[in-house]
Formats: C-alpha cells, sequence, structure tokens
C-alpha cells in the first residue's frame, strides 16, 4: 500500500488482526520519531516526536495510544516513556492521538488496539524507544547550545546537566530546538536494573478526574444542537426487521425522526433520551425472527454434547497416544463440565456520538480499538479516510466488548440520515444485554487414565463449542481450527498446558449457536482452567493423593508454571492445618505470556452458602512496570472472576436472551468480596499480561476448596444454577 496517499478503506482491508491474537493491521508498522521540520500540539508546544510534547513550563505530554478503562494503561504507558525520557514525572500529563492522525502520519503510533492484555506488553519496547529518542534529541539540543560534546551531558529529572561547567536547563527550553532535530538512528534502552521509575507503584494519572466527576465518558458528549437516539435491534441475532408504524408516535413530545437501520434495527430520534426511549418504547415494531427464534438453551446444550462424542474435531495438542493409552489403563477417571454463555454488562452502555456531513464525519465514542471504530466510520459513512475521524474517550467498562464497533456503525447510519446534527446514540440496558458479544458456550469431556502405580499415563480432552474467531475472524481460522480455543492447553506460544503427560490429547469439536461470541475478559482460559483445574483435583482424588503433590509430579518440566504454584501454597499454608470449618483448593495456569496461580480459603453453611475468606495470587509477568496496578488488577480479577462464577450464566429462549438487566444477571457485591493477597514474582527476560490472566484460578480455586468443604463436586456454573450462593 502506498503510505504516501490517503487510502479508501473498507473495513476488512483495514482492520486484520485482534487484540486476543496480537494481529496487526494491514498498514506496515513504522515508528519514525520525529523530523526536522517541528509538529506542533494544539496549544503550540512543540512535539519532540509522536510521543512527547514538553510545554515550555517544562510539562510533559505523553501520547498514549491504547485505550484506558480502568485496567491503568494509561499509566503504565506513560511509566515506559518517561522512564526512557527522564522527565519530572510530577509535571507528566497525557492525551490520546486519533486513528485518523496515525493513517495520516503513517502510523506512526502504531497499535491502537486495547485487549488480550497487550497495552503495555506488546507496546513496551517502542514506547520505551519513542522516550529514549526524545531524551537523546533534547541532551542534543542542549549539547549544541553550549557548544559541547554531547557525551559530557546528561539527564535526570527533565533537567540536562553538563558536568564539566555546571551548565543546566530544563526540557522546557530547549524542546523547540530538540524538535527541529533529526531522530536518532540508534536508540539503546536502558537495562532493567537501572529503572527508576518503572517498577515503582505510582499512583494513577486518571484518579483524580474520576473522583472529582471530571471525566467524561462518551455518555457524558455534549455538542451544540444535538439531539439523542435510543435502539431497538431484533431481540433474535439473524432475524430482521419487518415493519413498524411511525404514525402512533409521531405526536409524542420531543420526537424528531424514525430510522430504520441495516434491515434489522429501528431508531427515534429526539431532543432528549428519554423521549428517544419513551417513544421507541411505544412504536409498534413487527420483526421477522426467522428459524433461530426456536433456539433455546436446552437445544444449544444438547448439540454441544453430542460434540463430546461424536463428529470430526481439531486437534490443539498432542503427544503419544492418548487413545491406546487410555484403553490400557488400570484405571480410568471421566468427567463432563460446561460453561455458558456470559454477559460483558459493562456499566457504561455502549454508545456514540456521530456528526455526519457529506464533506465529513466525526465521532466520539470510547473504543478498545480505535483503528477499527476508524474503518467502521470509514465503512458506514462512505467518506475516504482523511474525511473522518474517531475522538477516543475513556471507557465506562470494556472488557472486551468495546473490541466491537456495531454500535459505532449505527450511530453514524442513524447521523446520515440527519446531515448536519450531531446525534448522541446510547443503547438501553436492556439494548445492551440483548445484543452482547458473548462469552462463548462449552462443554468439555475429561478422561485420565493410570497405571499400576497411580501414574497418569493419558489425559484427553475434548472440547465441544463455540469458536470466537469462526464469528468474528473467520479469516484468522488455521485451516478451520480455531487455535484460541485451546489457551491455557496449548503446546506452545503464550498459553501453555503446565503439565507434561506422557499421552496427551486435547481437541475441540467446533458446533456455532447463532448466539454472537465475543473475547470476554480472560476469553477462553477461564473455561480451560476450570476444566483442567478441577479434573486435576479428580485425578488426585481417585488416586488418593494430594492436590498440590499431584500437580508438582507433572510439572516438573514446566518450572515457571511451578513456581508460581509453589508460591501460593506456601503462602497460604498449604502443608499446614487451615482453621477449623476452612477448606482449602488450588489452581494454576499459563495466559497472555503470564504465569499465575490462585488458592483459596472458604467455608460452607448448610452444603450452599460460600463464604470466600482469603484467596491467595501469585503472579510472574516478566516485568512489573506499577506493583501497585498489579495488585489492583488481580484484586479485580478475583471480583470479575467470582461474580462470573456465581452470578454470571446467560440463558436462551425463544432465540434470544434470557437476562436483560442487573435483576438477572448479577454482580457480587463489597461484602461478598474475600481478602485478596498478591505475590509478584517477576522473573525477567519476557512481557506478560496482567489484565486477564488472574481471572482464570478464581472459579477453579473455589471450587476445589469447595469439593473439599463438602465431597460434592461441581461441573457446570454459575453456582446460582446450583443453588449454592455466597454466605
Amino acid at each position: 500500500m502506498n503510505q504516501h496517499v490517503t487510502p479508501r478503506l473498507n473495513r476488512r482491508s483495514f482492520v486484520i488482526g485482534t487484540a486476543a491474537l496480537g494481529g496487526g493491521l494491514a498498514l506496515g508498522l513504522d515508528i519514525p520519531f520525529g523530523g526536522p521540520q517541528v509538529v506542533r500540539a494544539a496549544d503550540g508546544s512543540p512535539e519532540v516526536n509522536a510521543w512527547v510534547v514538553i510545554r515550555p513550563d517544562d510539562t510533559v505530554v505523553i501520547r498514549i495510544a491504547r485505550s484506558e478503562m480502568g485496567q491503568g494503561s494509561l499509566t503504565g504507558l506513560a511509566q515506559l516513556v518517561a522512564e526512557e525520557l527522564a522527565c519530572d514525572w510530577s509535571k507528566v500529563t497525557t492525551e490520546y492521538p486519533t486513528p485518523g492522525q496515525n493513517v495520516a502520519r503513517k502510523r506512526v503510533w502504531g497499535d491502537f488496539s486495547t485487549g488480550g492484555s497487550r497495552g503495555i506488553r506488546s507496546s513496551q519496547d517502542y514506547v520505551r524507544k519513542g522516550g529514549a529518542a526524545a531524551r537523546m534529541m533534547l541532551i542534543q539540543a542542549a549539547a549544541d547550545e553550549w557548544k559541547v560534546p554531547v557525551a559530557e551531558c546528561t539527564a535526570a529529572n527533565s533537567v540536562i546537566t553538563h558536568k564539566a561547567s555546571g551548565k543546566t536547563t530544563t526540557y522546557g527550553k530547549v524542546a523547540e530546538a530538540a524538535a527541529k532535530l533529526s531522530p536518532p538512528a540508534d536508540v539503546k534502552l536502558k537495562d532493567p536494573k537501572d529503572w527508576t521509575l518503572i517498577g515503582k507503584g505510582v499512583k494513577r494519572l486518571d484518579t483524580a478526574d474520576k473522583v472529582t466527576g471530571a471525566m467524561i465518558y462518551g455518555a457524558d458528549i455534549k455538542l451544540p444542537n444535538m439531539l439523542n437516539a435510543a435502539i431497538k435491534d431484533c431481540p433474535v441475532t439473524g432475524g430482521k426487521l419487518k415493519s413498524f408504524d411511525e404514525a402512533k408516535i409521531a405526536g409524542m413530545k420531543g420526537v424528531k425522526k424514525v430510522i430504520a437501520v441495516d434491515g434489522t434495527a429501528v431508531a427515534v430520534v429526539a431532543d432528549t433520551w428519554w423521549h428517544a426511549k419513551t417513544a421507541l418504547d411505544a412504536l409498534p415494531i413487527v420483526w421477522d425472527e426467522g428459524p433461530n427464534a426456536k433456539v433455546s438453551s436446552e437445544s444449544i446444550g444438547k448439540w454441544l454434547a453430542e460434540g463430546l462424542d461424536s463428529g470430526p474435531a481439531f486437534v490443539g495438542n498432542e503427544n503419544g497416544d492418548a487413545k491406546a493409552a487410555l484403553a490400557s489403563a488400570v484405571k480410568k477417571i471421566e468427567a463432563v463440565y460446561n460453561y455458558p454463555y456470559q454477559n460483558h454488562a459493562t456499566m457504561e452502555p455502549m454508545n456514540a456520538t456521530a456528526l455526519y456531513t457529506p464533506d465529513r464525519c466525526e465521532v466520539w465514542c470510547g473504543t478498545q480499538n480505535g483503528e477499527a471504530a476508524f474503518a467502521a466510520v470509514l465503512e458506514a459513512s462512505g467518506l475516504p479516510a482523511d474525511k473522518c475521524e474517531v475522538h477516543k474517550l475513556i471507557l465506562g467498562g470494556g472488557f472486551g466488548r468495546r473490541g466491537q464497533t456495531d454500535y459505532v456503525r449505527q450511530a453514524v447510519q442513524v447521523a446520515k440520515a440527519m446531515p448536519g446534527t450531531p446525534i448522541k446514540l446510547l443503547w438501553s440496558r436492556e439494548e445492551d444485554m440483548t445484543h452482547g458479544r458473548y462469552h462463548p458456550i462449552t462443554q468439555c469431556k475429561l478422561t485420565g487414565g493410570f497405571d499400576a502405580d497411580n501414574n497418569l499415563t493419558a489425559l484427553h480432552m475434548r472440547i465441544s463449542g463455540q469458536s470466537i474467531l469462526f464469528s468474528l475472524r473467520p479469516d484468522a481460522l488455521v485451516n478451520g481450527k480455531d487455535p484460541a480455543t485451546f489457551q491455557g492447553l496449548a503446546p506452545s506460544g503464550e498459553a501453555t498446558i503446565g503439565y507434561s503427560v506422557p499421552n496427551l490429547l486435547i481437541e475441540h469439536s467446533m458446533r456455532n449457536p447463532h448466539i454472537n461470541p465475543g473475547f470476554w475478559r480472560g476469553v477462553n482460559v477461564n473455561q480451560n482452567a476450570i476444566y483442567l483445574e478441577c479434573f486435576m483435583d479428580e485425578l488426585a482424588n481417585a488416586v488418593g493423593q494430594d492436590p498440590l503433590e499431584f500437580r508438582r509430579k507433572l510439572m516438573a518440566k514446566n518450572p515457571k508454571h511451578l513456581a508460581v504454584l509453589n508460591a501460593v501454597a506456601e503462602k497460604i499454608g498449604w502443608g499446614t492445618p487451615a482453621p477449623e470449618g476452612v477448606y482449602r483448593g488450588l489452581a494454576q495456569l499459563h495466559g497472555y505470556g503470564s504465569y499465575v496461580a490462585g488458592a483459596a480459603e472458604i467455608s460452607v453453611i448448610d452444603g450452599t452458602k460460600i463464604k470466600v475468606h482469603r484467596i491467595v495470587a501469585s503472579t510472574d509477568p516478566g516485568y512489573v512496570v506499577n506493583p501497585a496496578q498489579v495488585e489492583r488488577q488481580i484484586a479485580g480479577s478475583f471480583v470479575y472472576g467470582l461474580s462470573a462464577l456465581f452470578y454470571g450464566g446467560c440463558t436462551v429462549k425463544d432465540g434470544r436472551i434470557v437476562e436483560t438487566n442487573f435483576d438477572s444477571y448479577n454482580s457480587m457485591r463489597i461484602a461478598e468480596m474475600p481478602k485478596v493477597e498478591s505475590i509478584m514474582i517477576p522473573s525477567g527476560g519476557f512481557w506478560g499480561g496482567v489484565g486477564e490472566p488472574t481471572i482464570g484460578v478464581a472459579a477453579p480455586a473455589v471450587l476445589n476448596a469447595f469439593f473439599a468443604a463438602t465431597g460434592k463436586r461441581i461441573r457446570s456454573v454459575p453456582l446460582r444454577d446450583q443453588n449454592i450462593t455466597f454466605a
């Protein structure tokens, strides 16, 4: 592709990657660090390079391409740049570049996608080089002014010093001259042992605005002459809009226009959102729901169960001959587990504000992928890239849901019907939960075989269920197989199995119901950790072995897996008696490049009420940028993981999701939250994720503790469906 022209791009040619798999975009990654001309920020301050703007008062503005949705990447990425920049952290602020600017400047900021716990780990190298290059240019500018060798100058805390003469200057004073310099050809990064800011638990940069209410989310946007829109899409995926009677609401207060969208939805535009929603609720709509309206949770479950024993399957991990070894095993253990649809249920429903004219289309929204949102605007507006822009705002929750752009496309289509008028499209909670991109539904049949000495000689796992890539990115399938299905079970890569079994077979019978799946925080690691880690406890119990010792024997060849497991076992006191009435459970996994483990302590009242007293979690992400933030992420992971375990299940009736608000799709409360103790053991040499991995160990650790307490094995979640609740 010619990088010197502004292309007219459609969505498919523009976005070819996903956060979960670390894919890139169709445009090549080209990250120059500036040029001889001075590029200025909106306030006129010089841009030393694309990552760093320095104001005359020494304020450092660091550009952050990734999205902030509560996970702390904004602060962590700023720390990475500031570490190499050697600036005064107290004077650091941040801003988002736009995807339109990124395209116009040959993708100088690289990848805008934020998901798969990749915000820091997949951009750490080039953002640090951005900071280092800016530091070198600032020092060079000072050396040129003083007419001294650059090697005699040093920088620290935004001050440049020439030691021999005692001269000093600040970044703000030389930024203009530095911005005119050519970027250095050779940019070397600090050795981790020399880090002074990376590894420090500095305060988050976005907290103050959240606490004071100054933070602007997509739902907060107000533009001159703006109207508001509410929308209803066919509640059954695959259905269509048949008709609606606009005359019935024509006289209702504030109503401006009724618009059919995409052949499947209808939107009402009014002066206020409440007027739009009230009119939409009163609008007679006839849907053609199609054959999917006959689908139910029962019919889906039956279809998936058939896949556990019959039909073709894709092999994701194999060594030895598991089927033959199982046939000759002295003892065989078998179990079937299942995992439901789950909703992202972000606090801020999907929304976008669009302003369309025949010459320009702009959108304001929260998005996990600014470039994907930008591509959706191009496609929906029909305008070329130099006529479109997306203004990214902080997200009121993402968890993978805002990686999709359906709400952006809808907003543009509604705005096209009213050119020149800004339209804020806000989904109702019911619309948001009816049209999610749900955690995929799967079942898993596991069979383990032992020899006469109670050694595990064979393990067969057969997963039956949905593929996310089949729905969202079929071009990423590998000869029809979805590699992401095997997260946490893979033979190599960033989500490998932690056990060495002589004969192993892990396969996937792909069956895709009509309910749209999506990347739900933790993705396939979540159910795979339950399947594997709970079954490991079942196997240990079957041969009368301690669950920890049983795992240790199988992990001898996987020292990083074993290290995090040993860390939580020691911290929770696995080898010592638990307090009376308290029972323990363990789990471990490798996901998103990080090694994690969890150990839970629970008590059970009347066999059905669980009190989770304590969870210990360990993580080895290679490097820890902000330990305070990692600790919060781990605690937050358990909120997410335990909510999913106890409450998080979506059922299907008449082809549609039943749970459409928080009265039927609950989340855990503060009083239900256990004490969380975090152990960070970064071993270095690699960069792993933090936001998602520990979610996966929450459920199996608690389920294994529940078995220890009651002798009852739970193989189906959420626990609400087993009439089990928080105590």
